[in-house]
């Protein structure tokens, strides 16, 4: 599937869980380089289930079959991250899906955070949260 297909599916599928992190998770340097290391050394290119690009960790529930073929492969769920915030080495966790296919095989979005979270030794519920400030104020004329 490619990614217009997979955005379709998740439009329409009932069984998708979508879950907006608030405040978002927080990775701090030293575990965000363990995270993204173990990202890389289960790669589904290499053997392994997650696929890691800049913006989006995905997990599928087993290895493609060389370059570019999933040969079946089942996107179980993602996670939506940024790097380089809320500084240089941290990244941000700000939103997890777990597709129909994850939930009909008992993923949630906070095993799903939390597999991709142990490789740093951390898990969603105690991984340092964004503090959020008031908005500011309107201008006034």
């Amino acid at each position: 599937m490619d990614d217009a297909e997979l955005l379709m599916a998740a439009a329409y599928d009932e069984g998708v869980v979508t879950q907006v992190i608030r405040p978002a998770a927080i990775i701090p340097e030293e575990a965000a380089r363990a995270v993204l290391v173990e990202l890389a050394l289960r790669d589904v290119q290499n053997g392994g289930v997650w696929q890691s690009e800049p913006s989006l960790w995905s997990r599928f529930d087993r290895p493609f079959h060389g370059m570019n073929n999933p040969a079946g492969a089942e996107l179980i769920g993602t996670i939506q991250v940024a790097y380089g915030t809320p500084t240089r080495y941290e990244i941000t966790i700000y939103r997890a899906t777990v597709t129909r296919f994850g939930t009909d095989n008992g993923w949630t979005v906070e095993a799903l955070c939390d597999e991709a979270l142990a490789f740093g030794g951390l898990d969603l519920a105690t991984c340092p949260r964004a503090k959020l400030t008031a908005p500011p104020k309107p201008f006034r004329f």
